[in-house]
């Protein structure tokens, strides 16, 4: 689980279009009115249809006072870096600091030559992306004087300046491993898109990143994660209530802490669904996350799986397997009533099942993959490899190490309950109150199984018998996981139809 802990932010990528410019500047206003912290715009100079960027970014500067503006990203084999970097430092004096700078390496290389542009290699282009970035960071520099001597870009005793109203950060977009490594180097900040890049690839991606800027003596912690996201795409993919799970996930999970919507002309409702739906509750999860960071269960609550004292032998469904956690008989119980849930009611209480028969079946997955190891069928290695690119989530859109996806996936799910459900259910029917308290206690029971799984799993690929220990740390996953889930159900399906809560 990687979570860098850098402050959340969210924007726009508005439509560059010359025909519906008004459009895009009203885009922009209505970021600013609802509250987001950025808009940005695609750099495509060849392309006839398209405003040039830096002209339309300071215009959306200029109608704008809060949004922080930036190219998603500049073309640089279209832009030498000496001017680029004297033009963003200017609009970032002009607007107060409000720049940043999005930089790539190029693209399209049959119409870049069109404009006049050199045609270069991948590998060159690369090459050519990092003298830039010295180039510009030289130029925004306090020395009397800037010198590089680059292949593709140079200066020679050029003056920098004039110096920008703040540091200006260089987010570079790319997702090939050499350009992975030259952010990890010298980036501050990695801006892929999610549909070139979809979330199950970015644990690998963030991984590179991360070993190259721990190998160039940074901290990973130096680069910012951005994540451009459309709307019906993963990690917007799906209910719009999902939408805030999914982003908090990748923020607690994969650190990316600065999503920005790519927007189209007359795009309102997706933009204010983003902006008033999503963005607050991504916020409160991840502030709840990180808050709870370290907690450990309430001692009112059931036992915790570390010392099982009265729970740890044979009370319920659990006998075969000689461990639970809690008493089931000791679960309190909330109102009840005789007038049956209208279709619109059952509705509510059936997108917490759906949610529930989803972990369920994952569980199923990981026993059948368990079960396939023991058998000889797949080797350890390979178990674990399978266990990371397993899919916990309905929309498949979320992977990574067994742990960080499937714990990370009940824990955000349970997240959501404490933080929006529970405290609504409470204020509808305090006669609800015993069944809620009791649920949460649960959940920081479940977190702790959950983690005896991922334990055992790893100390299995230097254990020739650790088979046997992932049986047992299983089994008593699904006995917890699938009462908890049972008894949620039971208590809750009813009171969210009957309230009409979720």
């Amino acid at each position: 689980m990687t979570d860098y802990g850098h402050e959340l932010r969210f924007g726009t990528f508005l439509p560059a279009e010359a025909a519906t410019a008004a459009e895009t500047l009203r885009l922009a206003r209505l970021t600013e009115e609802l509250g987001l912290d950025l808009a940005s715009v695609q750099d495509h100079p060849y392309q006839a249809r398209f405003l040039d960027a830096w002209t339309l970014l300071s215009v959306v500067a200029a109608q704008t006072s809060t949004l922080t503006v930036f190219p998603n990203v500049a073309n640089l084999p279209l832009r030498p870096p000496a001017v680029l970097a004297r033009a963003a430092a200017s609009l970032d004096i002009l607007t107060g600091g409000r720049v940043e700078l999005g930089l790539g390496a190029g693209a399209f290389w049959d119409a870049i030559a069109g404009m006049g542009g050199e045609v270069l290699t991948p590998g060159a282009s690369i090459e050519a992306l990092e003298e830039a970035v010295h180039v510009i960071r030289a130029l925004w520099s306090t020395e009397r004087s800037a010198r590089v001597d680059g292949t593709h870009y140079r200066l020679r005793g050029a003056h920098p300046g004039p110096p920008a109203a703040h540091p200006i950060g260089i987010w570079i977009g790319g997702v090939k491993p050499r350009m992975l490594r030259l952010v990890g180097r010298l980036a501050d900040g990695w801006l892929p898109s999610a549909p070139y890049l979809p979330p199950p690839q970015l644990a690998e991606a963030n991984r590179r990143i991360d070993d190259a800027a721990t190998a160039a003596g940074r901290s990973p912690r130096d680069v910012r994660r951005l994540y451009n996201v459309a709307p019906g795409q993963a990690p917007l993919a799906g209910h719009p209530k999902t939408w805030a799970a999914q982003l908090a996930d990748l923020a607690l999970g994969e650190g990316m802490s600065t999503f920005v919507l790519m927007v189209q002309a007359g795009g309102d409702r997706d933009l204010r669904t983003f902006a008033e739906e999503v963005v607050p509750e991504t916020r409160s999860l991840v502030a709840a996350a990180r808050g709870a960071t370290g907690t450990t269960a309430p001692a009112a609550g059931p036992q915790t799986v570390s010392a099982p004292s009265a729970g740890s032998a044979s009370e319920t469904d659990g006998v075969s397997r000689g461990i639970t956690v809690w008493d089931e008989s000791q679960r309190p119980t909330g109102p009840t009533s005789d007038v049956p849930l209208t279709a619109a009611q059952r509705a509510s209480g059936q997108h917490l099942v759906d949610v529930h028969d989803h972990l369920r079946q994952e569980l199923e997955q990981l026993r059948d993959l368990v079960e396939q190891v023991a058998a000889g069928g797949t080797d350890v290695g390979r178990a674990r490899s399978m266990i990371n690119t397993m899919t916990m989530r309905q929309n498949a859109w979320t992977l990574g190490t067994y742990c960080e996806s499937y714990c990370r996936v009940v824990t955000t799910h349970h997240t959501i309950e404490d933080v929006n459900l529970f405290p609504r259910l409470r204020a509808a029917d305090p006669r609800l109150a015993p069944v809620v308290d009791r649920l949460e206690a649960e959940h920081h029971v479940i977190a702790d199984v959950l983690e005896q799984v991922d334990a055992a799993l790893v100390a299995m690929v230097s254990r020739s018998d650790g088979i046997a220990e992932v049986r047992k740390a299983v089994d008593l996953l699904g006995d917890t996981l699938l009462s908890h889930l049972a008894y949620e159900e039971r208590e809750l399906v009813d009171p969210l139809g009957r309230l009409g809560i979720f």
